[in-house]
C-alpha cells in the first residue's frame, strides 16, 4: 500500500497515527490507578502516603520499562516489545482486580507500569527515526498517547461507575481488555524499517550539533537525567493528587477525574505546540521555556480552593507543562548518535518517571504531616527551580571550541 518508506513521508505521518493510537490505548496503566486511588484507601483502610505507594509502584515499574523495554525495542524491534508488554499489562489489571493482598496488589502495579511503558518512550523513540524536519512534532504526538489515554478511558470508566455503581476492581478488568484487544493489533502495523541511509545522516547531523557544546555525550546524559527527575518531581504534584485533591475539597470523585481530564487536554495542546516550536528553535530552548511555564503554573495553584479556579489552574497548568518530556526525547536525537537510542532515551524518561513516583510519594507524605497540599505545592517549586538551573547551564555552553569524543564513547 505505501512505497515509500523515507523520512517525512507519507508513510511515516501514517505510522504516526499508529503510534498515536497504540500509546493511547497502551498508556492506560499509567492513570488507572490515579482514578481509583480515594477508593483503594478507603477499601484498605489505607493513609494518602499508603495508598500514594500504589502510585509509586506504578511508577517504579513505568520508570524501569521505559529502560528495558527500549533496550528490548533496540534488540527486537518495536512489534515484539509492545505485544509482549500489552500482554504483561493486562496480566496486572487482571491480577489486581481479584487480590486483596496489599503485596500482590503492589508487585501487579510495577508489572502494569513496567507494560505501559512501552507505550511511551519506545514509541517515542522509534517514531523519531522516521522523521527529520518534523521531528519535534511527529515525537511530541506519540507523546500525546499517554495524555489521550488519561483523557479518554478513565473518563469513560468514572462515568460508568457512576452510572452503574461499578467498582474499581470491575474498571481494571475494563483497562486490561482495552490494552491488550486494542494495543496488539496496532503494533502488528508497525512492522516495517526504516533505511539505514537514514540513520547514517542523523548521526553525522547529532555529532556537529553536539561538537558546539562543548560537553561529551556521557555528561550530557548526566545532565539530562537530572533535569528530568527534578522537573518531574514538581509535576507530579497536581497529576497525581488532583482527583484526592477535589475529593478532599467535597467536590467528588467524577469532579476530581474531570478536572484531571481538563489538565491532561492542555497538555496535549501543549506537547503539539512544543513539537511545532522544536523543530524551529530546537530541544534545549523549548524544554526552557516549558519548565519555567509550568513553575509559573505551580504558584497559581496555592491561593485557590475553589472548583470554578481549579478548573482553570488545571487547563494552565496542563497548558504549560506537556512540551516538557518530549523535549527530552528530541534533545537526545538532536546531541546523541542513534545508535542504542531507544535505551538512550528509555535511561532519560526512566528519570522522569522516577521524579514522578518519588513525587507522589512525597506529596501524599507532605499531605499526611500537615493536613493539606499547600508545602506540597511548594516542595514542587523548588524542584522546578532546579530544573530550570540545569536548563540554563545547558543552554549557556559556547561554542569557541569543538569537542573531539573518544573513540569508544556513544
Amino acid at each position: 500500500m505505501f512505497r515509500n518508506f523515507s523520512q517525512d513521508s507519507f508513510y511515516a505521518w501514517f505510522r504516526l497515527l499508529i503510534t498515536l493510537l497504540v500509546g493511547t490505548s497502551l498508556n492506560i496503566g499509567m492513570w488507572a490507578i490515579v482514578i481509583v486511588l480515594p477508593e483503594i484507601q478507603n477499601e484498605f483502610n489505607f493513609t494518602r502516603a499508603e495508598a500514594s505507594i500504589l502510585v509509586a509502584f506504578t511508577m517504579l515499574g513505568f520508570a524501569l520499562g521505559n529502560f528495558f523495554l527500549g533496550k528490548l525495542v533496540d534488540r527486537h524491534g518495536i512489534v515484539f516489545t509492545l505485544i509482549f508488554s500489552a500482554l504483561m499489562v493486562s496480566l496486572g489489571f487482571f491480577i489486581s482486580a481479584k487480590t486483596d493482598s496489599f503485596f500482590v496488589l503492589g508487585f501487579c502495579h510495577i508489572l502494569i507500569g513496567f507494560g505501559t511503558a512501552a507505550g511511551f518512550g519506545p514509541l517515542m523513540s522509534d517514531i523519531s527515526f522516521w522523521f527529520s524536519r518534523n521531528r519535534g512534532i511527529a515525537v511530541a504526538i506519540a507523546a500525546s498517547g499517554n495524555y489521550f489515554s488519561g483523557i479518554i478511558w478513565p473518563s469513560l470508566a468514572s462515568l460508568v461507575a457512576f452510572e452503574m455503581t461499578v467498582n474499581w476492581r470491575s474498571q481494571y478488568i475494563f483497562f486490561g481488555i482495552i490494552a491488550v484487544s486494542l494495543s496488539i493489533p496496532l503494533a502488528i502495523l508497525l512492522r516495517k524499517k526504516i533505511d539505514e541511509k537514514f540513520i547514517k545522516k542523523d548521526a553525522q547531523e547529532a555529532a556537529q550539533n553536539l561538537s558546539g557544546k562543548l560537553i561529551s555525550p556521557r555528561i550530557l546524559i548526566f545532565i539530562l537525567v537530572l533535569a528530568s527527575v527534578s522537573c518531574c518531581v514538581a509535576m507530579s504534584m497536581p497529576q497525581i493528587h488532583i482527583v484526592a485533591l477535589c475529593v478532599d475539597l467535597g467536590f467528588g470523585l467524577l469532579v476530581g477525574t474531570n478536572m484531571l481530564s481538563i489538565m491532561l487536554f492542555g497538555g496535549v495542546i501543549s506537547r503539539v505546540l512544543s513539537g511545532i516550536a522544536v523543530d524551529y528553535f530546537g530541544g534545549l530552548k523549548v524544554l526552557f521555556v516549558g519548565s519555567s511555564l509550568q513553575c509559573l503554573a505551580l504558584f497559581l495553584y496555592l491561593p485557590f480552593e475553589g472548583l470554578n479556579p481549579l478548573y482553570a489552574v488545571s487547563l494552565i497548568f496542563g497548558l504549560a507543562q506537556g512540551g516538557i518530556v518530549p523535549s527530552y526525547a528530541v534533545i537526545i536525537r538532536e546531541y546523541l548518535p542513534p545508535k542504542n537510542v531507544a535505551s538512550k532515551v528509555g535511561l532519560v524518561l526512566m528519570a522522569t518517571i522516577f521524579g514522578m513516583a518519588f513525587g507522589g510519594w512525597i506529596s501524599g507524605y507532605i499531605y499526611d504531616q500537615t493536613g493539606s497540599y499547600q508545602l506540597a505545592f511548594w516542595n514542587g517549586i523548588i524542584w522546578n527551580m532546579f530544573n530550570i538551573g540545569l536548563v540554563i547551564f545547558l543552554l549557556l555552553r559556547g561554542n569557541t571550541r569543538t569537542y573531539q569524543p573518544p573513540a569508544d564513547e556513544s
